[in-house]
């Protein structure tokens, strides 16, 4: 066990006997969340949120001592139809005003490979916190990021939720009650 934490320190890019979690801060122009769904068995629909805040408190050498810390305002989604986004954002589903948000704060996590995690934290969408697993891959830590010269780091992460969850369930069977997420992030030192 001792030597695959180490292992994992290792991939996870330690560099110093001692070190401390380290504050990387998202970089939002880079970060983006990624949701799918089946419509009525015909198609899939895809959106995204943007528009994202947070920290990521990164501990090289005992990832599994790190944190992530996200929000991103409800009404940032795209799905490229207009008159969508104005639905979702109904008492038919979120019932959003400006500055309600959806955010994520780790709980834990368990180093399951050389560059892959599972970050188990609280996702609060809607008024309903609910706890989620985020199945997550380090893409790569530099201690320079090639056009601004400071450390970052880059993640993927997927999960399964379900709408019925979080009490935005309209139509369900019919449009899947099941929604797809996929991540990726960039965040970096000093931002």
């Amino acid at each position: 066990m001792r030597q695959t934490l180490i292992a994992a320190a290792l991939a996870f890019g330690a560099t110093g006997a001692f070190a401390a979690p380290e504050a990387y801060t998202l970089d939002p122009s880079h970060s983006q969340v990624v949701f799918s769904y089946n419509h009525l068995g015909f198609s899939t629909t895809y959106g995204m949120f943007s528009g994202f805040e947070g920290e990521i408190m990164f501990d090289a050498e005992d990832p599994s001592a790190s944190s992530v810390n996200v929000s991103m305002p409800v009404m940032s989604m795209f799905t490229g139809w207009e008159k969508r986004e104005e639905h979702f954002m109904s008492d038919d589903f979120f019932g959003a005003s400006e500055g309600d948000m959806v955010t994520f704060t780790s709980t834990g996590i368990e180093v399951t490979g050389d560059n892959t995690a599972n970050i188990t934290g609280d996702l609060t969408m809607n008024g309903v916190t609910k706890s989620v697993v985020l199945d997550t891959t380090l893409n790569q830590k530099a201690d320079a990021h090639p056009m601004n010269n400071k450390p970052w780091l880059g993640f993927d992460a997927s999960t399964t939720l379900l709408r019925s969850d979080f009490g935005v369930d309209k139509f369900a069977p019919y449009v899947s009650d099941e929604v797809e997420v996929k991540i990726s992030i960039e965040a970096g030192k000093g931002e």
